[in-house]
């Protein structure tokens, strides 16, 4: 089987989770090609892994435009009623507007770069991960080449404008659709028919459990963790908030901050102004395996986020025996079990964030049992072989036109 993985920027810092999808696969023994809309900047080149895929990858943009119109042109000739469908397809589901008619042609045009490489390819089946403007270019690619396409929804940001980027239109053309948790699915569920319900698989962002030693706490350490980008949406200022109120109990914490983002400089600003700066630690991007550097040396993974899916950050956590202080939203609750193998918060809640830091920085005996019970989770229900294992039956299964079960036990 020879199939495309497609996102809108790949491979991303923040995206290990879709690199370890694509390696699982081809050792199920599935030829994936990896397409990019757009070419990862160096700053997401935080190892190895990053930088052969990124070598690997056929990016759209910037265009030649030759080759743009070539591709278009031999669409046509190839198959006027196909391609003018394509064309109608993109017309009804672009966004309404001037502004939006705009970014719809670029999709339709970026589809035909698309659709002509996957076809000169003899790729069977796309792929897209995330469901906003590269899912647009998927659907319009396949409705060109006259291939199936599928994708990855997580969410938070697709469900703020589900109507903008035509959701509904989007499961209806996908031959079948994951999703990333229940809480997840049960969004997709909204925009879709009810016969497509069946269609709606959950696949989890996995990892390797086996790479991440379980950590052993020592009582005199007080080291926290957050990885993830430095955005309003991870909820950083309120951690913040929550350390400058613990200083005083705990004057030797350190916050490592791995990542980065438009927000950094606000952030490193609060921090002087809350007088942590001996108290945090900013370090930028880090390779996967710096990463799990970080979390041998952590007592506590912490979180704060407004807006999530499942993030991949908490599942590395667990799988090295961390215990987890993260926000009771979307599906969070789904890995993370409030008192078995973390806490969850209310989401901008400063004062609850302390507590349920300060009993852990007091207590290892409580850390070390969250943290046993959060790498059997892992192990159970995120592992990547198990997971990749699932999809690869689900693509198979859709391609011989057959279902698969939505999650078997």
């Amino acid at each position: 089987m020879r199939i495309a993985y497609l996102t809108g920027e790949y491979p991303r810092a923040t995206d290990t989770f879709i690199q370890r999808e694509v390696t699982g696969l081809r050792k199920q023994g599935i030829e994936v090609h990896t397409f990019s809309v757009r070419r990862t900047g160096d700053e997401h080149m935080v190892g190895p892994e990053q930088e052969l895929e990124r070598q690997n990858t056929f990016y759209i943009l910037p265009p030649n435009p030759l080759k743009l119109l070539i591709a278009h042109l031999l669409l046509l000739i190839g198959s006027p009623n196909q391609y003018l469908q394509a064309l109608k397809l993109a017309w009804s589901t672009r966004q309404l507007g001037l502004k939006g008619t705009i970014y719809q042609l670029f999709y339709f045009l970026e589809a035909g770069i698309l659709a002509h490489e996957i076809k000169q390819r003899q790729i069977q089946h796309l792929h897209n991960h995330l469901g906003t403007s590269s899912a647009s270019v998927a659907m319009l690619a396949a409705a060109l080449g006259g291939f199936t396409f599928s994708m990855t929804l997580h969410g938070p940001h697709l469900f703020f404008e589900p109507y903008r980027w035509r959701l509904d239109a989007k499961i209806q053309q996908a031959l079948f659709v994951c999703c990333i948790s229940h809480f997840c699915r049960s969004q997709a569920m909204l925009f879709a028919p009810f016969e497509k319900w069946n269609r709606l698989h959950i696949i989890h962002c996995g990892i390797e459990p086996s790479l991440f030693e379980l950590t052993s706490h020592q009582s005199d350490r007080k080291r926290l963790l957050y990885v993830g980008r430095l955005a309003v949406e991870k909820g950083l200022p309120i951690l913040l908030e929550a350390l400058a109120t613990l200083k005083s109990y705990h004057q030797d914490m350190l916050l490592i901050v791995v990542g980065d983002g438009s927000d950094r400089p606000k952030l490193e600003s609060l921090t002087q102004n809350l007088g942590l700066s001996n108290n945090v630690k900013f370090v930028g991007y880090q390779s996967q395996g710096e990463v799990r550097n970080y979390l041998q040396q952590t007592d506590i993974f912490i979180l704060p986020s407004f807006a999530e899916g499942l993030p991949v950050s908490l599942m590395e956590a667990l799988a090295a025996g961390v215990p987890v202080v993260t926000t009771q939203i979307a599906g969070v609750s789904e890995l993370v079990e409030d008192g078995v193998n973390g806490y969850l918060v209310p989401p901008g809640d400063s004062t609850l964030l302390a507590k349920r830091i300060d009993l852990l920085l007091k207590d290892p005996d409580q850390r070390r049992k969250l943290g046993t019970s959060g790498r059997a989770k892992v192990e159970q229900d995120f592992n990547i072989y198990s997971e990749t294992e699932r999809l690869s039956k689900v693509i198979h299964c859709a391609l011989a036109g057959k279902v698969e079960a939505i999650r078997p036990n």
